[in-house]
């Protein structure tokens, strides 16, 4: 089997609704996105003849996968007051509102099955939210 590893990362907040902890306050991260592309078979035609995909096409995509959150404030369907969220919008901070958890564990998930909606087999995703804490989420 070929792996093939590249990364890309975007800054953003996010809390924790629920959480008993610190992570129940806003709060930001440098989230890094750790993709591992396989494939069992290496192309055998044309200009990516040797290869498993182009460095080049998964690195784009996974940067404007990151761009999609990066310096956004991301929180859960339905831990905000609708009020919070008009405020908001009103001082026109960027607000992206996703139907999970916004935790590393989940964010793993979800970029696992974007990369593989863009037609690449993903091995395993890592998602970074500190140097030194991340999740894997691996099909």
């Amino acid at each position: 089997m070929y792996i093939l590893k590249t990364e890309a990362a975007f800054d953003s907040a996010h809390f924790l609704s629920g959480y008993k902890g610190k992570c129940s306050n806003l709060h930001g991260h440098r989230w890094v996105i750790s993709a591992e592309i396989s494939d069992t078979e290496l192309l055998a035609e044309g200009q990516l003849r040797g290869m498993v995909t182009d460095f080049g096409d998964i690195k784009r995509d996974l940067k404007n996968l990151a761009d999609e959150f990066d310096h956004a404030f991301i929180y859960e369907k339905g831990t905000l007051k609708s009020a919070t969220v008009a405020a908001l919008n009103e001082e026109n901070f960027r607000l992206i509102e996703v139907d999970f958890r916004p935790t590393a564990e989940n964010f793993a998930e979800y970029f696992f099955m974007r990369v593989k909606e863009m037609g690449y087999k993903p091995y395993r995703i890592t998602v970074y939210e500190t140097p030194n804490n991340s999740a894997t989420f691996m099909d």
